[in-house]
């Protein structure tokens, strides 16, 4: 743990969630902000990738615990969240990073796949943070952050059912953010562009993608994103620096979309 930052003793009395925060951009986020000094519960649905991600990182000394969930079934998700309470304390930050791809034809998109992917992208987000609203009215303080996706903000061929998702994560955070900034919570989101995740990976293997070199190529930084890059947007969006900043989409994503 060479690179852990020295912990704010605030800090610890303020918990966090992170959804999907076993793998990618999600681990980088559980990192990052229990490195910080935040007690952090990472929610995700690979029980064995998720058993491992807390291991290391409680075996560094942090405050870290683990649910598995998925997050499209809202019974599971109430319940992984009354867990979360029991053992660290009532909410104060969730960050959504909890998702799925999907690449196919907008014709050859069955019903059954438009409302899968919705259901994991969309609603899921919708099922993680309407359970925490309450513990930050209650403390007159909260930080929610979305992971949207720039393709959202961009469009792109074969992904309809993908952008439709994120695009209503995008609207989403901004009706939360209208409805909830009087209350003390700002929520804002973040839309990464090419990051390097295990999800890049298998797009990659599969075809699907043509490698982190082209499209490094085409960003102005002249490279991909990694989820440190997402972690430290996170890390300032949960500080009380960023007590100014909500209903905004802040692009991690090398100058690529402007």
């Amino acid at each position: 743990m060479s690179n852990a930052v020295p912990a704010i003793p605030f800090l610890q009395n303020r918990v966090a969630i992170v959804t999907g925060g076993a793998s990618g951009i999600g681990l980088g986020v559980s990192q990052r902000l229990a490195r910080m000094g935040y007690p952090v519960a990472i929610l995700d649905k690979q029980r064995d990738v998720l058993h491992a991600a807390v291991e290391e990182l409680v075996a560094g000394g942090l405050n870290v615990v683990g649910e598995t969930v998925d997050v499209a079934d809202r019974v599971a998700v109430n319940a992984a969240i009354r867990s979360v309470r029991t053992r660290l304390g009532n909410i104060s930050i969730i960050v959504t990073s909890a998702g799925i791809d999907a690449n196919k034809p907008f014709e050859e998109i069955s019903l059954d796949e438009w409302e899968h992917v919705l259901k994991v992208n969309l609603t899921g987000t919708f099922n993680c943070i309407q359970p925490v609203v309450a513990d930050m009215v209650a403390a007159g303080w909260g930080r929610i952050i979305t992971i949207s996706s720039s393709s959202a903000q961009s469009g792109a061929g074969d992904r309809a059912h993908y952008i439709a998702s994120k695009g209503g994560v995008i609207a989403l955070t901004k009706a939360l953010s209208y409805e909830y900034a009087p209350k003390g919570i700002t929520v804002n989101t973040i839309p990464p562009s090419i990051i390097e995740t295990p999800m890049l990976a298998k797009a990659t293997e599969e075809g699907r993608f043509p490698g982190a070199k082209v499209v490094a190529a085409i960003t102005p930084v002249r490279r991909v994103g990694t989820a440190d890059d997402v972690a430290a947007a996170c890390a300032f969006l949960c500080s009380d620096d960023a007590s100014f900043i909500t209903g905004q989409q802040i692009g991690v994503n090398g100058g690529l979309y402007m």
